[in-house]
């Protein structure tokens, strides 16, 4: 797959621009399945006019640029994890748009000249309420006015289960809640944070549950507080385990807010730092909580244990 990254304004010459191809084009945080249905549509029209896929997408996210916003924002895919589902998908070129201030300024007529035309696309498809150009101006009816047939358009209908459109909003509420089954349901995986094995207190060693204490990727979002039943990927395989994500209460000064993110592997014993991994969440198991010693907690870890366990024996 291809990956190309480009600025306003790009250094592509539109009559260097030997292939054509079948652009989905959003944001895609999430890569949920309403964004799959829109990359999807794109492959298709592609087979159907035996062009190249692609994808469009945008980084940063926009309202850094345009909200002034002074506190990070928080990724349900970072961008190098988003790549890597369209490559999943079969997207065979993908284009990151590199969102700046002169970039936000273009008219909707300039977005699709330099950003459509120049780039030889000669299929759109969108979301419904996809918008571009300067003050989200432009909206797909527009995308068609102004084709003057240069390039067919789709426009993928809202996308929506038994309860409401899907969403990356609603992920992101679910992953705040805790609710990792139906984040996963409009997700149609389980969610997955990458990053890096990092030493930690080692405090899980001395009462009998090491633990790999995970560093996420920067720009990571990370579901509530709590213990979790979740998987490791780890060298290419993949492994059982418990996370505990959280402040440490039992042995931690309560004014530390240092968020930790802890998982204790199931039948695992290797020294992995400096690892990169993947941690996929598949179930909530209980809130965290500050025990009154060390033997209520070991206990208390067994018994989440053992109920990480029974869930993906019942899982498989």
């Amino acid at each position: 797959m291809n990956v190309e990254h480009l600025r306003y304004p790009h250094q592509l010459d539109p009559n260097d621009q030997t292939a054509a191809y079948s652009l989905a084009v959003g944001f895609f945080d999430g890569v949920h399945k309403g964004h799959q249905a829109v990359i999807k549509n794109a492959i298709e029209k592609a087979q159907e006019l035996n062009i190249e896929s692609a994808v469009m997408t945008f980084d940063p996210h926009p309202s850094i640029v345009l909200g002034g916003r002074k506190e990070k924002v928080f990724y349900i895919t970072p961008l190098q994890q988003k790549i890597d589902l369209f490559r999943k998908m079969g997207v065979q070129n993908v284009f990151v748009v590199h969102f700046t201030s002169d970039f936000a300024k273009l008219s909707p007529e300039e977005f699709i000249q330099y950003f459509i035309r120049d780039l030889n696309v000669k299929h759109v498809s969108a979301g419904f309420d996809f918008t571009f150009g300067q003050f989200g101006k432009g909206n797909m009816e527009m995308m068609k006015q102004l084709s003057n047939g240069d390039y067919g358009v789709s426009v993928i209908n809202k996308q929506a289960d038994e309860e409401e459109k899907i969403s990356s909003t609603r992920i992101r509420q679910y992953l705040q809640d805790g609710d990792m089954e139906s984040a996963a349901r409009l997700l149609g995986r389980a969610f997955k944070v990458p990053g890096i094995v990092v030493h930690g207190d080692k405090r899980g060693r001395t009462i009998g549950f090491p633990t790999a204490n995970i560093q996420p990727s920067e720009g990571s979002f990370i579901p509530g507080t709590g213990v979790y039943a979740v998987r490791i990927k780890i060298q290419d395989k993949w492994y059982d385990g418990v996370c505990n994500v959280g402040y440490k209460p039992t042995f931690k000064n309560p004014n530390d807010k240092q968020l930790s993110i802890e998982v204790h592997i199931l039948d695992f014993n290797k020294n992995i730092y400096g690892e990169e991994v993947v941690v996929g969440w598949y179930k909530r198991i209980r809130s965290e909580q500050k025990f009154d010693g060390i033997e209520s907690l070991k206990a208390q870890i067994e018994k989440d244990k053992n109920e990480a366990i029974q869930y993906f024996l019942n899982l498989s």
